[in-house]
């Protein structure tokens, strides 16, 4: 009886009492049941009772799933198998390998074993967007704390191994036997700093105890730092720059480019760094690089040096002792084309006193210290919508260190309005009328410029050492056809100058030259006009080739352009303009001479031509082509240029008392393969040369034509060319491109990919998610591409480029020949790389003197990749900066110090301990 009883009692407590799914588990008495793979915990859902609630264990649901199989037990204990995965809130353990205590609301999670005992399926543990992987955990839920084995963490450019860790509530840890590293060899770093026991603040710092380094599993006692400290940052923050050391001959021990970053805000940033030496020589800098997307974007670089060389003691004997201050500003600024149509801003500023290279020692040794020229632009255009004007202020500026010449246009002032065709109807009906063919186009411009010497130019005055002026040019001209083949176009050209001032000369017989002795201040124009009359067409030649050359070559066409034109200027010179003036003087051999000048000859834009001109000019060009047969070409012919174009132009002036004929301007450009084009102009004299009376030679006005001398004798000619070649070169010049090269289809998809420009999602499905690697593989792949058999597939990658430019010129006179001798002027470059490995690349470069007759300037540097370290050794084995300097560092920034350096010049000690 009692048995059925107990027995009703059951059985009305399992109907009337609400019953859980397998997917619910009371957390708070902690039973468990087989669950299925995919399940979620949640807390007791019953309805409160009189008793005070009990405070839940766990305040949100469990979420767990395993590929394998999951068992729960009586004793409230959960196995999951098989890539398994537990998340709570943000919170997320994946493992091969999971054991759950409900009871003590632990997890344990580790990897698995193949069937070859390699290890894989590592936890990986997140929390608030933080992972780590590791080879085992174990956390508790309601401490929300953790023991760790063997984790690994990246934080900023370094990774953390520890052994031993414990994870605390705030996300913080503390490890033991801590390795930190730039390698992500983890398992094996090629080298680390080992943390006896640190404390890590995800994404903010580690703070270490006694620390020392190991490079290649060989720690380099006694070197011991008491404790060490990085400190990590996703964002700009400002900080330390850590300066470098070293020692110069001349200048003594250094400290250079130690300074203070600021991190202004997203769109600005600046360095401000400074060197400083024991024998005085101290220097200032700022730097700062800005950038505002679709908008503009530069870099800016301020630095003030005063240099002391010698010793003080000795200043009174010349050459021992010297004290310079020198600076440098530049400034570079681009505008986004999309940022605003009508207005452009653009900038390259590179301007610094002449011996700034030579003292600044970071330049001393390298190429651009004998760099001589240096020029400065900064320009700005605005345009009109829907107008013909526009206006544009430039400033410029170029340099010669070797003598200290400035000369600067500051500033230059352009207004300028496009073709308009003023008479043309806006509503037109009917033809076009001849008048409505007439346009015309004005340009102006204000320019204010100087040239002196470096010392000088800030002490400049505006008035009497700078010049300026104004200029109008308007041109006014129509085209029209004759007989449908003829282009017949009218043209007329008016200048003016504007100036404040002019020059007034006279004869000094001291040294026997014209000279400025005065200048007249007062506003004055200057004007010119001219006009002419072109006349030109086109004449078509085809040439039908011989069977003889086969079928291959279809036909050659032959283009003649000629043009005549007539032009027609004043006298601007006579007294009617007032624009030259005259004087009587007695030259060094007694003999009375009229001389004749413009005081406006030496101004900004010149002054009006003298002399009446009426000049009948000639201009011919030839264009020739070949058309052939080519099956890769979808007409099935394709157009070879022979000549692309050979020219010859010359004037003849009517109206000239002697001299009559121009020089002859010829010139030619062949199109001798698709990457280069060969381009020669020439200059052609057409008069002979005698002696004066002085023994000096001058032109006379008799043609080398008429005296059996040719039509011209060469006055000058140049060209210049460059050229590289590489490991591909030949395949392309024999063809060898269409040819099998051995690459698989998936390798020729790389390369053609690597061509295009790259939006992020080249070579990536986005509806893919990448497999990835786990840290604990530490494969070297650093050795490149294996092929099919497992031997090394190694490429020799090499570049050669060379340039040379050619220079012809009248030189000296020959006196006996009465003729002027060739002067020949080269200069020839060389550079190129070879890169016989993956990880190994030597570079150089050198400049050949055709007047030593020997290479100048020879630079040359080899670097090795090791990984997570660099090797570098440059070296210039010539010339007076004879140098080398090797270097190896990390790669990481945040470890640049780490780093070992050796160089040698004539002007460095000895650095063994640097």
């Amino acid at each position: 009886m009692k048995h059925l009883v107990a027995s009703i009692v059951i059985f009305l407590a399992i109907t009337l009492i609400p019953q859980y799914s397998y997917s619910q588990i009371r957390t708070e008495r902690g039973d468990s049941l087989s669950q299925p793979n995919d399940s979620v915990l949640r807390p007791d859902t019953l309805a409160t009772d009189s008793l005070a609630p009990k405070k839940e264990t766990l305040e949100e649901a469990v979420h767990y799933t395993a590929k394998d199989s999951m068992i729960f037990t009586g004793d409230n204990m959960g196995y999951l198998y098989g890539e398994a995965d537990v998340k709570y809130g943000d919170l997320s353990i994946k493992g091969e390998y999971i054991t759950t205590d409900l009871d003590s609301s632990v997890i344990y999670s580790t990897f698995g074993l193949d069937s070859i005992g390699k290890e894989f399926g590592y936890p990986v543990f997140t929390e608030s967007g933080s992972e780590y992987e590791m080879k085992k955990v174990r956390y508790n839920f309601k401490t929300k704390k953790a023991f760790i084995s063997n984790v690994v963490t990246q934080q900023g450019e370094g990774h953390i191994v520890a052994n031993d860790a414990k994870k605390n509530a705030d996300n913080s840890f503390y490890m033991r036997n801590a390795k930190y590293t730039t390698c992500d060899h983890h398992d094996h770093p090629h080298f680390y700093l080992n943390l006896s026991r640190a404390k890590v603040r995800p994404e903010k710092d580690v703070v270490t105890g006694p620390a020392w380094l190991v490079v290649a599993d060989v720690p380099l006692f006694p070197i011991v730092l008491p404790f060490a400290f990085f400190p990590f940052t996703k964002k700009y923050s400002s900080g330390i720059i850590m300066p470098s050391y070293g020692d110069e001959m001349q200048r003594g021990f250094y400290l250079q480019n130690g300074g203070y970053y600021l991190a202004i805000n997203d769109y600005i940033d600046m360095a401000i760094t400074g060197e400083i030496y024991t024998k005085g020589t101290w220097g200032l800098g700022a730097r700062s690089n800005y950038r505002k997307r679709y908008k503009y974007s530069g870099s800016f670089n301020l630095y003030y040096l005063n240099t002391v060389l010698g010793d003080k003691d000795l200043k009174d004997i010349p050459g021992a002792y010297s004290e310079s201050t020198d600076f440098r500003i530049s400034w570079t600024h681009t505008q986004d084309p999309k940022s605003n149509m009508y207005r452009t801003v653009s900038a390259s500023v590179n301007f610094s006193t002449s011996r700034y290279n030579h003292n600044n020692i970071q330049d001393l040794y390298s190429r651009q210290s004998a760099n001589n020229t240096k020029s400065s632009s900064v320009s700005i255009t605005q345009r009109f919508p829907e107008s013909p004007w526009s206006m544009s202020a430039t400033m410029n500026i170029n340099q010669v260190s070797s003598d200290s010449t400035i000369s600067a246009t500051l500033p230059n002032l352009t207004a300028s309005m496009s073709r308009i065709y003023p008479f043309k109807r806006k509503n037109a009906v009917g033809s076009e009328r001849w008048y409505e063919k007439i346009s015309m186009s004005y340009s102006g411009e204000f320019r204010n410029s100087i040239q002196t010497k470096e010392d000088r130019f800030f002490n400049s005055n505006l008035i009497n050492d700078w010049t300026n002026g104004i200029k109008h040019n308007i041109p006014v001209s129509a085209t029209f056809s004759l007989f449908d083949y003829i282009q017949i176009s009218p043209s007329i050209t008016y200048n003016e100058r504007w100036y404040t001032g002019g020059e007034k000369k006279a004869w000094n017989p001291v040294t026997k030259t014209h000279e400025v002795v005065d200048t007249v201040r007062g506003f004055k124009r200057i004007y010119d006009y001219s006009t002419s009359l072109s006349a030109s067409t086109k004449l078509y030649g085809t040439y039908i080739p011989w069977k003889v050359f086969g079928d291959k070559v279809q036909a050659i066409r032959h283009v003649f352009t000629p043009s005549i034109s007539l032009s027609y200027r004043p006298d601007f010179s006579t007294p009617e303009y007032g624009f030259y003036e005259t004087y009587s003087y007695r030259d060094e051999y007694g003999k009375d001479m009229v001389y004749t000048y413009s005081p406006y000859s030496s101004m900004m834009f010149g002054t009006a031509p003298s002399g009446k001109s009426g000049s009948l000019g000639f201009d011919f060009k030839n264009n020739l082509e070949m058309k052939v047969r080519s099956d890769k070409d979808s007409t099935g012919v394709r157009k070879v240029s022979l000549i692309d174009d050979l020219g010859i132009n010359f004037s003849y002036n009517m109206m000239a008392d002697s001299m009559k004929w121009s020089m002859i301007n010829s010139n030619i450009r062949l199109k001798l393969s698709k990457s280069y084009t060969l381009s020669l102009n020439a200059t052609w004299d057409p008069y002979l040369y005698e002696l004066d009376e002085n023994n000096n030679p001058r032109k006379v006005d008799k043609l080398r034509i008429l005296n059996g001398k040719g039509f011209g004798k060469l006055y000058s000619t140049g060209t210049s060319f460059s050229y590289s070649v590489n490991q591909d070169t030949f395949k392309k010049l024999f063809g060898k491109e269409d040819e099998d090269d051995g690459k698989s289809e998936e390798e020729r998809q790389r390369e053609l990919e690597s061509q295009l420009p790259d939006d992020g999602t080249i070579g990536e499905n986005p509806y893919e998610t990448p497999e990835k690697k786990s840290v604990f593989d530490n494969a070297d792949n650093d050795l490149g591409e294996l092929d099919e058999d497992g031997y090394l597939k190694n490429q020799v990658v090499w570049n050669l480029s060379f340039n040379y430019s050619l220079r012809y010129s009248y030189g000296d006179f020959d006196k006996s020949k009465l003729e002027y001798k060739g002067r020949l002027t080269h200069n020839f470059g060389l550079s190129g790389s070879i890169q016989p490995t993956k990880n190994w690349n030597f570079t150089f470069n050198t400049d050949y003197n055709f007047d030593l007759n020997k290479f100048t300037s020879v630079n040359c540097t080899v670097t090795r990749n090791l990984h997570c370290w660099s090797m570098s050794a440059s070296f210039i084995p010539i010339g007076l900066y004879k140098s080398y300097n090797f270097t190896i560092r990390a790669n990481a920034s945040l470890l640049q110090d780490l780093k070992y350096e050796q160089r040698n010049s004539p002007y460095d000690r000895s650095m063994d301990w640097y």
